[in-house]
């Protein structure tokens, strides 16, 4: 989350995104003090409510997004049954274990070596290399799990409406994986876990500021008293989140400051906007375009895979 409170964590995303690649220091498997969600604000400072909000797109799906349904319901049981639903011992121990630690890939940080913290410590070896995968489906609270599960379902049934439920698999895990090697590359000895959704899901977005830009996006606007639900443009919403997080990782340099990997959501981002055109369906594509309806003769006997 958004360090808003501390000078240096200055820069704050517009508004609370699905996102946040929930940066903590390198967490012990063995007793840690306090409830998780001390242990939460020790780590990443108080969670904001940003200005903007994006509550639904106009963008109605052709095909049953029952692929982004399954993501969704696979990071909620993980978060419930491996990370103990932010229970001290098994969360931290899902962060040393599950999270991506550049420093261990790039093998800066040897096997064997103890990074502690406070009170906690764990060992570097594990996983590694497979880290870019599992971290896609661990989480660093109720509301970080929340608010990406809610991006994945707002702009996610989109993309899969727009290449098939296959395509959309491979898509999904390509861009959270390119995320993930993005922030390896501009903090490579770092020995802080990466956890969370928001790099796959920042390749959605991308996807969908490519093929839908002028599409309205719901969204809830807070200034000061002023509250009120405006429909926005996606490349308007979407543009500008991505403009803030470049400029965020280009003020904070590699390591992302105030617990966010701005550079994973910009790899993950960027991933998005090249591949979509190599995994959309123009078929799908055109057909919402022009308001078509398309009967399952015309989509074709695999044409939803």
């Amino acid at each position: 989350m958004c360090r808003g409170m501390h000078l240096k964590f200055a820069i704050c995303p517009l508004f609370w995104h699905p996102g946040y690649r929930i940066r903590v220091r390198k967490a012990g498997v063995g007793p840690f003090p306090g409830r998780p969600s001390d242990i939460l604000r020790r780590f990443m400072g108080p969670s904001t409510l940003s200005s903007m909000f994006p509550l639904r797109d106009d963008n109605p799906t052709e095909l049953f997004p029952f692929v982004t349904i399954l993501i969704i319901a696979a990071n909620v049981l993980v978060w419930i049954l491996v990370q103990g639903g932010g229970a001290p011992d098994p969360f931290l121990h899902s962060l040393c274990a599950y999270g991506t630690i550049p420093g261990e890939i790039t093998g800066s940080v040897l096997p064997g070596e103890t990074v502690s913290l406070g009170d906690a410590s764990c060992t570097i070896g594990g996983l590694s290399a497979g880290t870019v995968l599992t971290s896609m489906f661990m989480h660093g609270g109720w509301m970080h799990l929340i608010g990406n599960m809610w991006f994945l379902w707002v702009f996610g049934n989109n993309i899969e409406d727009s290449m098939g439920h296959f395509r959309y698999i491979i898509f999904y895990v390509l861009c959270g994986v390119l995320a993930s090697v993005a922030h390896i590359m501009f903090a490579p000895g770092s020995t802080v876990p990466t956890v969370g959704a928001s790099g796959a899901i920042s390749g959605i977005m991308g996807a969908y500021m490519v093929l839908y830009p002028k599409v309205r996006v719901q969204t809830l606007i807070f200034l000061i008293v002023y509250i009120r639900i405006i429909p926005l443009t996606a490349v308007t919403v979407l543009g500008l989140w991505f403009a803030l997080q470049l400029f965020s990782g280009v003020i904070q340099g590699g390591v992302g400051g105030g617990g966010v990997a701005f550079w994973a959501h910009v790899g993950g981002f960027i991933a998005g906007v090249v591949l979509i055109k190599l995994f959309a369906r123009k078929t799908l594509v055109e057909a919402k375009h022009a308001g078509i309806v398309l009967t399952k003769d015309q989509i074709g006997r695999f044409g939803s895979w």
